[in-house]
């Protein structure tokens, strides 16, 4: 019996397994402790008459994690190198979707409008991220076609350029933090895909342009700068959602209060989202909190390892801009949870209760996978390969 279900897994899990048990691990933690920090949103529900309980809101966030599994099963079974294609007309659908949620349709919280909400079943859906998504799988496959031609401006990184702007342009209309962490990765991928020095200034350059304008014209403005400015001034008061986050981090010690004995989720706003990571400290102590850095970590390494062991350009450059993007934004949410930067409201990647941004992050997990499994690039009927140049070593590029 042992033999055989250990053959299932062998045939229908394939990639790196311990990237797969690292996802099956958060998602584990993920309902564990949403199930724990969500009795003010469920008391807040049953008294707007909407039925809200915690156990309802834990096995719709548990439904959500397994079509997020599922997702990224499917997407693991993929050629990876389909992706290219896809991600053109999954940028070709975001642009219009960001512009209808900002200007006609976008559901508003906290004065930004980056909502869509689903007929139906009434689910929200963030456009921005679709729009991630496919930006960093596009700008993976531009780099890797255009190997051989890396140093020609106009046709190699001017299309590059042109979709960073746009798309981050558009996203930081109403999402400033995610705008800013999506451009960081796409310069991380440029500088992966061996992008001049020079014309990475002139990337930097533009992109300060456009976001300031962005951020003039868009919704965000006053709020980052609120933000910023409570961040950097030492005599103002720490926010009230930081104030309770540290609180929460003090109390919880080296060892926690144990499962589900938080208290500061019954007065932050979102412990369920933005500040998750202060609930996990105070309820599983600064070992909960270090396993869970350990976690996202291992996850880094694994991609990475990912990248080295990938046949050609396209998925090295992918599966490394995925997992610097999951991984940056882990990252960021944990500082700021302790202080170490302004409140961005960026949610913690895997363990946060979301709508579909679980199901984008099994996508992108998903692809990394599906690179993961080491096949290698052959030419397509087109005859042109995404991925066939490899990318050279710093010894290659000087020889």
């Amino acid at each position: 019996m042992q033999a055989t279900r250990l053959t299932w897994l062998q045939r229908n899990l394939k990639g790196d397994p311990i990237l797969w048990a690292i996802v099956i691990l958060f998602s584990l933690i993920s309902i564990a402790v949403v199930y724990s920090a969500t009795g003010t949103l469920a008391y807040r529900q049953e008294l707007h008459g909407r039925g809200g309980s915690v156990e309802g809101i834990a096995l719709k966030h548990t439904s959500l994690i397994l079509v997020g599994l599922g997702l990224m099963w499917l997407a693991h079974r993929i050629d990876y190198r389909h992706y290219s294609r896809l991600s053109l007309y999954a940028l070709l659908l975001s642009v219009p979707l960001l512009l209808y949620t900002y200007f006609f349709g976008g559901t508003t919280f906290n004065d930004a409008s980056r909502w869509l909400t689903i007929p139906v079943i009434n689910q929200t859906f963030q456009p921005s991220d679709l729009a991630k998504l496919a930006l960093i799988t596009h700008l993976a496959s531009m780099l890797s076609r255009r190997q051989q031609h890396i140093n020609d401006f106009w046709s190699t990184l001017f299309p590059v350029m042109l979709w960073v702007g746009v798309i981050c342009g558009l996203i930081i209309l109403s999402n400033a933090s995610t705008a800013v962490l999506l451009f960081l990765t796409c310069l991380l991928l440029m500088f992966i895909g061996r992008v001049p020095m020079k014309h990475m200034v002139l990337m930097v350059a533009i992109g300060i342009t456009l976001g300031g304008a962005g951020l003039w014209a868009g919704q965000r403005l006053g709020t980052v700068i609120s933000r910023v400015s409570n961040f950097t001034d030492a005599k103002k008061k720490p926010q009230f959602q930081l104030e309770h986050s540290f609180i929460a981090i003090a109390t919880g010690g080296v060892s926690g209060k144990g499962p589900g004995k938080s208290t500061e989720r019954n007065i932050m706003p979102h412990p369920y989202s933005d500040f998750i990571y202060a609930i996990i400290i105070e309820e599983y102590g600064m070992i909960g909190g270090l396993f869970v850095l350990f976690l996202y970590l291992a996850f880094l390494y694994r991609g990475l390892k990912t990248v080295m062991n990938s046949h050609g350009a396209f998925g090295g450059l992918l599966s490394a801009g995925l997992c610097f993007s999951l991984v940056l934004q882990a990252m960021v949410n944990m500082g700021v949870a302790v202080g170490l930067g302004p409140v961005t409201g960026l949610p913690l990647p895997l363990l946060s209760m979301g709508g579909t941004s679980l199901i984008f992050t099994g996508l992108s997990i998903g692809i990394i996978l599906a690179v993961s499994r080491g096949e290698r690039e052959i030419r397509p009927m087109t005859g042109e390969d995404p991925g066939a140049a490899r990318i050279p070593s710093k010894r290659a590029q000087y020889a």
